[in-house]
């Protein structure tokens, strides 16, 4: 059974065209019904991976195609999810690179196929969107070779069979100038060059790769089954990494089909299987035969490397649009989120309201953020910090790789905002008109940094950064410069009083918004912080000079995303977030309070 299983995970940069691959396969193997009209980016369930074009959790697809059964897994794209990457790998046989005929190889491209030859598996490389004008998908393919080459490919794994095609508009070939009608040449390559499952005789024995929550049966196990077979009811023993055995007793047993998981009695080695009725377990640990215990080898995970306060709101303005806003609320929802979110970590503080929660960066705890704030939650965030590690006596700091893609004409000045954040240049490619520059710089380096990156190249930097170590800390960075502008007093913010105050800084709130002291209205153009009054009225007299009424001309104010909120705030700040806002904040809202603070720190 098992010799007509492919196993094969979809490696690719971000927005290379990997789903809408995943979404022509699914409609070439006639998963839907005549009937059903399945949308773009079937496989980007999540409302935020549609908006950001980026996967964030790894998701299982299984097709039928000549006989043969192909599980298909999608991987994310972005280190931030490395955690998810490794494990979704172990479950692979062989892995399809997908790059960009024109962008060629990507860093995050980089950081998963590494971990894939790593563990051995065999490569097949897709060159996508070869109908783009300028696409060079014959330099792309020499691009991948070297590569793999660089990364210690085999040589087995550098004998990688190429195909070429654009997934949007449907076609897949091993020529690139033979243009086909499907992409039948690509799924004929799955199964003549991604090997069969290895499979040995024995008894049961499975690794849990990946989990799943459902409210109905609770956690849900997945993995790939390497030996034996697997049945309901059957009793397993479940090891873990230290070894110890707990006797437990399997109730349901799902295989992938298309989309969904079908109810099996039993399933084969070489199958990915998802189940459930077992309690307690963790990523890593082995499903094994009752009477024989054999440990298959340990995963580890991620660690963390950055952590953010999340504490209740208790803003002038909480509860007015969210419908979750006690710490009850809170607790439970993170507490939900780590049954599935493997790299995130959950520590209690000495406030009831207050909990500190660490993740892999500051997109990995974002994307929870904004996944609450959707679902009504209400809630403040405080500045991301680093978080340090003792190593032989020393205090260490996390360390990026970081790749900067910029026009020629700025490369300077990031070589320069770079190196003042302790990043040390190590590689600079040319690639047309643009330059390609390679950076070592610790992870709190890169707080903020993309938000000056952006403002010093006119939105054209495009930056990927990924974990590599951690080293000896270095010396202190230089912060935000500077200050903040506070409003003074509550109210509605009127256009004559930001017109009168627009020398001072840059604004976040428009004419008519509501505001409350102690909220971050603007930026100051100087250090240090500056308390305003933004509702203050013109006076009015009976006698009016002529010219004196005319039209206010205000800079359009900033308005934040999400990450570049939390990139922004200093230590004494929160960003407020609702389900329809994003605010910033001082955490002392008194004037008196902040000052006190301040001499008691000085």
């Amino acid at each position: 059974m098992s010799q007509k299983i492919r196993n094969v995970a979809i490696i690719a940069h971000v927005d290379h065209g990997k789903t809408t691959l995943v979404d022509k396969i699914l409609l070439q193997c006639k998963l839907f019904g005549s009937h059903e009209k399945p949308g773009e980016l079937i496989m980007d369930s999540n409302d935020l991976e549609r908006e950001r074009g980026i996967t964030i959790l790894s998701k299982n697809v299984a097709v039928q195609y000549n006989d043969y059964k192909i599980n298909i897994i999608d991987t994310p794209g972005h280190s931030d999810f490395g955690g998810e990457v490794e494990r979704v790998l172990n479950m692979a046989d062989g892995v399809l690179l997908l790059v960009d005929a024109f962008e060629g190889c990507m860093p995050q491209t980089r950081f998963v196929l590494q971990k894939a030859l790593e563990l051995g598996l065999k490569p097949v490389v897709v060159i996508n969107k070869v109908d783009k004008p300028n696409c060079r998908p014959l330099e792309v393919q020499e691009e991948v070779f070297e590569l793999m080459f660089n990364l210690d490919g085999s040589d087995e794994q550098l004998d990688f069979p190429t195909f070429y095609g654009s997934a949007k508009d449907g076609w897949m070939s091993a020529d690139v100038k033979n243009k086909t009608n499907d992409i039948t040449a690509l799924l004929d390559g799955i199964i003549e060059y991604i090997p069969a499952p290895k499979v040995e005789e024995g008894f049961t024995q499975m690794r849990i790769t990946s989990l799943d929550y459902s409210s109905y049966v609770g956690r849900i196990a997945i993995g790939k089954m390497f030996r034996g077979v697997i049945k309901e009811n059957q009793q397993v023993l479940v090891i873990a990494k230290d070894k110890s055995i707990k006797k437990q007793t399997i109730k349901e047993l799902f295989v992938y089909d298309g989309f969904h998981r079908r109810k099996v009695q039993e399933a084969d080695a070489g199958d990915i299987v998802a189940v459930v009725g077992l309690e307690n377990f963790e990523i890593g640990q082995t499903i094994a035969h009752i009477d024989h215990p054999d440990q298959l080898d340990v995963i580890a995970v991620d660690e963390p490397t950055m952590s953010m306060l999340f504490t209740i709101n208790n803003s002038p303005f909480y509860g007015k649009e969210g419908k979750y806003v006690t710490s009850r609320h809170i607790n439970d929802r993170l507490n939900k989120e780590l049954e599935k979110n493997l790299a995130l970590q959950l520590h209690e503080t000495d406030s009831a309201d207050k909990f500190n929660v660490y993740g892999r960066g500051i997109l990995h705890l974002s994307v929870l953020i904004e996944n609450m704030r959707r679902e009504g939650y209400e809630l403040q965030v405080g500045q991301p910090q680093v978080l340090y590690k003792m190593i032989a006596a020393e205090k260490c700091e996390p360390f990026e790789e970081l790749t900067v893609d910029v026009p020629d004409g700025y490369s300077g000045a990031i070589i320069e905002m770079v190196s003042q954040r302790k990043g040390e240049m190590k590689n600079m490619i040319r690639k047309g008109e643009r330059i390609n520059i390679e950076f070592e710089v610790p992870s709190r380096g890169l707080i903020g940094l993309n938000n000056q990156a952006l403002t010093a190249t006119a939105g054209e930097a495009i930056l990927n950064h990924r974990f590599i170590e951690y080293r000896p800390v270095v010396g202190p960075i230089k912060e935000r410069q500077n200050g903040s502008l506070i409003a003074m007093e509550g109210g509605t913010a009127i256009a004559y009083a930001l017109h009168k105050l627009q020398d001072r800084g840059r604004f976040f709130v428009a004419p008519g918004e509501e505001v409350y002291a102690g909220q971050v209205i603007g930026q100051n153009t100087r250090e240090g912080d500056l308390v305003l009054n933004v509702t203050k009225t013109k006076k009015l007299t009976n006698m009016r000079a002529s010219g004196s009424d005319d039209k206010v001309a205000l800079a359009p104010p900033i308005k934040f995303s999400l990450e570049d909120a939390l990139e922004y705030i200093e230590k004494d700040e929160y960003v407020e977030i609702t389900p329809k806002s994003i605010r910033l904040r001082k955490v002392l809202l008194d004037e008196n309070d902040r000052k006190r603070a301040k001499n008691k720190n000085a």
